[in-house]
């Protein structure tokens, strides 16, 4: 069974390849699938970009498809940038832009108001348009600078309390034990246990 990951960042690909690997399935990127057309995301939650975007490429290679959106709520910005946080410092903005743009906006915010939470919605999509939906979520606070280099994205300015570091201060097998896109990827390897392979899950598959 064939399942493509519905995402062009490769940083995100690496994670979900790394916590999938055990499973028994042919997993494809959009670097195999190069004329898929590149999928608008317009919606206005994490939820509706998923979605679409694992049934669009569902549809289009016809294979089962997960997608994934994560967006990023910060308490001081009353929530921003929210699901805008790959675009943050703009459409062509890099990781760095975004941390920094961040980082300004955040200018003399107290650390007992730099709280901010991750969220990942992941949905699994059939051929046919039926959809799944799981998500995962975790609780920070917003550094005053970069630490780290590990990871990508906002990980450099994301402190987790309980680690006493930022995601990028720590080992991806570390982050795929407690980052949101780790919790919404086990809820989502349950699911493709349950509907792709037959013989770990009821006997029957899902499939069409």
């Amino acid at each position: 069974m064939t399942l493509v990951l519905g995402t062009g960042n490769r940083h995100k690909a690496q994670e979900i390849l790394a916590f999938l690997t055990d499973l028994p399935l042919q997993i494809k990127t959009l670097e195999n699938f190069p004329d898929c057309p590149e999928v608008i995301e317009d919606g206005e939650t994490c939820q509706t970009n998923a979605i679409k975007k694992a049934r669009e490429i569902a549809a289009w290679t016809r294979h089962w498809t997960l997608a994934d959106d994560t967006g990023l709520d910060v308490e001081a910005l009353g929530g921003r940038p929210g699901v805008f946080a790959a675009r943050y410092a703009g459409e062509n903005a890099t990781y760095a832009d975004n941390c920094r743009k961040l980082l300004e906006d955040m200018q003399g915010v107290p650390a007992d108001k730099r709280t901010a939470r991750f969220l990942t919605v992941m949905a699994l999509s059939d051929p046919e348009g039926t959809v799944e939906v799981v998500e995962g979520a975790l609780e920070g606070v917003i550094t005053e600078t970069f630490y780290g280099s590990q990871g990508f994205g906002y990980d450099p300015v994301f402190f987790v309390p309980e680690l006493g570091k930022t995601l990028a201060e720590i080992p991806l097998v570390e982050k795929n034990q407690i980052s949101h896109r780790a919790k919404a990827l086990q809820r989502a390897k349950d699911l493709l246990i349950h509907r792709l392979i037959p013989n770990r899950s009821s006997g029957r598959s899902a499939a069409r």
